[in-house]
């Protein structure tokens, strides 16, 4: 795995994880991945407007509602990555994981990465390049 240097400045991850409550477990595994994970991607992440991550509310019944912003006439697109609750509750490397694959899914638009074509597969592999590989079970 290559050697990453993130930024991890406090002040600009904290800005990510405005959404959470300061003893939201989520919140310390969100912001876990976010110090692992490049400066670039860091980077990409704090200068972009259009990127959030939030956690959804999902009630019985009824389910979990999620605001997004429209696309711009330019056709740049809200990045927000939605993570469910129990992440915060469920076994850490998995729960790390998924926000890493998620965090990659943005950071590639959804895309590809290098060779990697699929962009569940290359999610993985970028999740994975950071340190989060896909739990074996």
């Amino acid at each position: 795995m290559p050697e990453h240097k993130p930024a991890s400045d406090p002040l600009l991850l904290d800005k990510l994880v405005q959404a959470f409550a300061n003893e939201d477990p989520l919140r310390d595994r969100v912001l876990q991945v976010l110090k692992a994970i490049p400066a670039n991607v860091q980077k990409d992440f704090i200068d972009d407007p259009r990127f959030s991550i939030i956690k959804l509310n999902f009630h019985r019944g009824t389910g979990s509602k999620l605001y997004m912003a429209l696309p711009l006439p330019d056709g740049s697109s809200s990045r927000c990555v939605a993570l469910k609750p129990r992440l915060s509750e469920c076994a850490e490397p998995f729960g790390l994981y998924v926000i890493a694959h998620e965090l990659a899914h943005a950071f590639l638009r959804n895309g590809p990465w290098g060779d990697i074509t699929d962009p569940e597969d290359a999610a993985d592999a970028m999740a994975a390049d950071w340190g989060f590989p896909r739990p074996l079970f």
